[in-house]
This record gives structure tokens, sequence and C-alpha cells, in this order.
């Protein structure tokens, strides 16, 4: 009797854990990272290969030096006597072959008085902004055209959402600068008004999309192309 009630528990306790391993089994797996995570301690980018691939090939861990591991871009202010008054210096695994495989990457941006980093996304990446001087006026708006905007100034952090629309404008007296990271070797940069007006989109499309007319697309065309 006690075996048969030992068999009996044991194939009972079977069925109750079974649903919990099968749901166990066919849950969606949580991936945090924007990058593939590493395999190695570090794979520093060849860019002297001529391959095409999702990254870059690997040196040889006897070419690599400490250089591979250190960015000098972001000493020399980028020029912000443009159109729009700011510009950004980054550090991607295309100059700064250290971060190949690390899943991050920086960015300095610079304002002048009353400059503007244009809406655009980053479609590989979300980025957090530090602002080292001035203030500014960023935000980010969601895929149910939300927006989330405020003033932020020096020493305020704020944090823009992989692949939504964001932008920064300086609002202070005076220039302004930021640094940025990024939570992809390549985030990519994508502006919004030079992807609809200067990727050779159909004109129909344009004036259908944003209800203007052949003169107006063409100017845009013009200044965005």
């Amino acid at each position: 009797m006690k075996m048969k009630a030992s068999i009996s528990s044991t194939i009972l306790a079977g069925l109750l854990l079974y649903p919990v391993v099968l749901l166990l089994q066919l849950a969606p797996l949580n991936v945090n990272a924007a990058d593939a995570d590493p395999l190695m301690d570090f794979c520093v980018a060849d860019l002297t290969k001529d391959l095409y691939l999702n990254g870059y090939p690997c040196k040889k861990p006897a070419a690599v030096t400490t250089d591979d591991f250190v960015f000098y871009g972001l000493t020399v202010p980028p020029q912000t006597n443009n159109s729009f008054g700011a510009s950004a210096v980054f550090g991607f695994v295309g100059n700064f072959p250290g971060l190949n495989s690390l899943g991050i990457s920086i960015a300095r941006l610079d304002f002048a008085q009353g400059g503007l980093i244009p809406p655009h996304t980053h479609p590989r990446g979300s980025e957090i902004i530090y602002v080292l001087e001035g203030s500014l006026y960023a935000g980010f708006v969601t895929a149910d055209n939300q927006l989330f905007a405020k003033v932020i100034n020096k020493g305020d952090v704020m944090i823009f959402p992989r692949g939504l629309i964001h932008f920064q404008l300086n609002v202070g007296d005076g220039p302004a600068q930021a640094v940025v990271s990024l939570n992809s070797q390549h985030a990519g940069f994508q502006l919004i008004a030079n992807s609809m007006f200067g990727s050779n989109i159909k004109d129909e499309v344009l004036q259908k999309t944003f209800f203007l007319d052949q003169k107006t697309v063409d100017r845009l065309k013009t200044i965005f192309s």
C-alpha cells in the first residue's frame, strides 16, 4: 500500500509540474541588449577586411593594441556654423574599432545659441544624454504620438528609447554641449526630414502625406537632398 501511495504521489507531482515546464518552454526569450552579446573578451574590428558582415571581423589578438580601445575624436569640437547651429561627433565602431561586439557607442553634441539637433531616430539603439553645459529642450515622441519633453540643464540626464523620434534644442543664453551614449556599436542616425525629402520618394507620396503642392515639394527636396 505504501508503495502504491508513493507511486501515486510521484505521478500526481509530475502532472502538476508538467504545465509549469511546458509554459517555461513556450515562454518568449527576453533579450535586453540592442547588439548580440560578445563571445570573447573583445573583438576589435578589423576595418581592413573586405567582408560584408553584421558587424566586423576581429583583429587577431596579437595585432590588438591599447589604442584600439581609446577614442580621441571627442576632443575636437564639431563645427556649429551650419543651418541647424549644431553638430555631432560619433564614436561608432567605424572609427572606434574597440567597440566591435560590445554593444555601446558614444557621441559629443555641440550647439550654438539656438542650435538644434533635428528630429531623428537611432534604429538600432537607445540613447542616454548627459548635459555638460547649457540648457536643452529635449524630448521624444512615442509610437502613439505622445510627446515626452522638457528643458534639461547642466548635469541632467535623459533617455530616448530605441527607434523613437527625438530631438535637442539649445534654449539657453549661450552655447551648449552634451555627451550621449548608445547601447549599440552602430546605432544608426536617421534624420526624419532628410529621409522624407532627400531619398527620392515619389513626389505624389510627399504631396499626399504632408498636404503640399509640387512647388513646395521641389523646394524641400532641394534643401534636404
